[in-house]
């Protein structure tokens, strides 16, 4: 079992920069690649960003490249999503999430542990 606890979430405005922290527990967290997903009530939940064990590898997702950044710390079991350049529809809850696979995946039900989410706000 691998725990995952969120934060770091808040109500910014346009334009402002936010950075989400995923503290792990339980296995060893550098056997896991790591996700950010987002999700809309009501909605399905949504690729944001990936990376490998290593961190040699990240995906994002379209709407997000060149503002968000993702990143981990083996050493402090710690993954992080720098969000820059805000805009409203950013506005959702973010999901951290652990896969065994080999491979950095994007499809939410590839994942195998989940946190319980962070909720973010953009302000128009």
């Amino acid at each position: 079992q691998v725990q995952l606890v969120e934060s770091g979430g808040g109500l910014v405005q346009a334009g402002a920069s936010l950075r989400l922290s995923c503290a792990a527990s339980g296995r060893t967290f550098s056997d896991y690649n790591m996700g950010w997903f987002h999700q809309a009530p009501g909605k399905e939940r949504l690729f944001v960003a990936g990376i490998s064990r290593s961190g040699a590898v990240t995906r994002y997702a379209d709407s997000v490249k060149g503002r968000f950044t993702i990143s981990r710390d083996n050493a402090k079991n710690t993954v992080y999503l720098q969000m820059n350049s805000l805009k409203p529809e950013d506005t959702d809850v973010y999901y951290c999430a652990a896969d065994r696979s080999m491979m950095v995946r994007s499809r939410w039900n590839d994942y195998d542990y989940w946190g319980q989410g962070t909720q973010v706000t953009v302000s128009s």
